[in-house]
């Protein structure tokens, strides 16, 4: 069954915003779209987030800990979002 058919939840450690809406993402290297629907939206952002801040070079182990249980989250739900857009 397809990730986009099941009803797919956040986890009890995800505080970030629950989007109403899903969108259309594109890769910021390889410029390939992805639509994703609101929580599979509001997760991708958590992890674009955290890449951003660690690109300033500000790492907090709980965060770093959140973002490698966020990518293991996305790959597990949405593993074809997940090879076009993070890998």
């Amino acid at each position: 069954m397809s990730s986009k058919t099941t009803k797919q939840q956040l986890p009890k450690w995800f505080h970030g915003e629950l989007y109403k809406e899903g969108a259309i993402v594109r890769n910021r290297f390889s410029g390939e779209e992805y639509k994703l629907n609101a929580v599979e939206l509001s997760m991708y952002d958590f992890i674009v987030g955290c890449q951003l801040v660690f690109e300033m070079r500000i790492y907090d182990h709980i965060m770093t800990g959140d973002f490698q249980k966020g990518l293991k989250w996305f790959r597990s739900n949405s593993p074809e979002a997940y090879m076009v857009l993070l890998d």
